[in-house]
């Protein structure tokens, strides 16, 4: 797994809080025990064996500038702010859809190292993904006054949608001016729940209220979990996304590469919702994001404007 031995993060930072909560006991109804680890570690190989092909080989799968995020990211392909700085990582997204329907293509096709992990590694991730989060949703219809499955059957495993598993590698940071620099820019996340598994620093948060960012501490055996855009409008804004951006980790561990693992669960594509609350179809109001991220798309700070979704600051960077 890439970056197995790595220096400890620092204490001398500025950190926001973490909630920790224990996925057993919300099971058992009562995050960190989620029996994620192995199916983790899995993925992180995945990654650093798809990183590691020829970068010609790697561009065959390119996203492309439609709109389209199932496939390779180059690095320096979006942009991070209006100004059109360029971000600094590649990574690899896999389909939810292509994953369970293995060998059969949904959506497109990948490289030859994800093919040979999709059985056996990609879809348990995707289906611990999927569990995790299906067991969240409900707790939150218990809480928003919804009826058990209202929010799990907008993101039905068998409706074909936008969501998806993401593993980021960030090269070291040698620069110390660019170490203050997003590599990620400023943003919430456009589905309805994220899962995060980070090796080390970079990611920041901007929580309601702060005018500073504040580094997360990775915990080991932890996931971080974000509610996305598509979950604030489902709940009528009383569950709120929430900012954050990635930059270089601090102190020493700026030195090294920097591996981070997601799992992005997205709304339906006949999702009536969306439409509703956007005016746009669920995978139209993803593809937008996606698109004018994209610097191949940029006319000039509208494009990044069009790319935002519910960020309650934005002119954060």
């Amino acid at each position: 797994m890439p970056g197995s031995t790595l220096p400890p993060f620092p204490n001398d930072v500025r950190t926001h809080p973490l909630l920790i909560i224990d996925y057993e006991l919300i099971k058992a109804g009562d995050f960190k025990n989620h029996n994620a680890d192995q199916e983790v570690h899995d993925m992180f190989d995945m990654g650093a064996e798809t990183m590691a092909l020829p970068l010609e080989e790697r561009m065959k799968f390119e996203q492309g500038d439609s709109g389209r995020s199932f496939g390779y990211k180059k690095a320096g392909a979006n942009a991070v702010d209006a100004a059109g700085n360029l971000d600094s990582v590649e990574f690899i997204n896999v389909s939810k859809d292509d994953a369970l329907a293995y060998p059969q293509v949904v959506h497109r096709t990948y490289p030859s190292t994800v093919n040979a992990r999709m059985e056996n590694t990609i879809a348990p991730f995707v289906r611990k993904g999927l569990e995790v989060t299906y067991v969240t949703l409900n707790i939150f219809d218990d809480k928003l006054g919804l009826q058990k499955g209202t929010l799990e059957r907008l993101h039905d495993m068998e409706e074909h949608s936008g969501s998806e598993t993401r593993c980021i590698r960030s090269p070291p940071t040698q620069v110390k001016e660019a170490m203050k620099n997003p590599t990620l820019g400023a943003h919430t996340d456009f589905g309805s729940l994220s899962f995060l598994h980070n090796r080390l620093g970079g990611l920041q948060v901007l929580p309601p209220g702060h005018d500073e960012w504040s580094y997360i501490r990775p915990i080991p055996g932890h996931a971080v979990c974000n509610i996305g855009d598509a979950l604030a409008l489902f709940s009528g804004g009383i569950l709120q996304s929430n900012i954050h951006r990635v930059v270089a980790p601090p102190g020493v561990q700026a030195e090294h590469e920097r591996w981070s693992l997601v799992f992005f669960t997205r709304p339906g594509i006949r999702n009536h919702a969306i439409a509703e609350a956007t005016g746009s179809t669920a995978m139209d109001w993803f593809a937008r994001r996606i698109k004018y991220q994209r610097i191949n798309n940029r006319t000039g700070p509208e494009t990044w404007a069009a790319s935002r979704g519910t960020e309650h600051t934005p002119t954060a960077v």
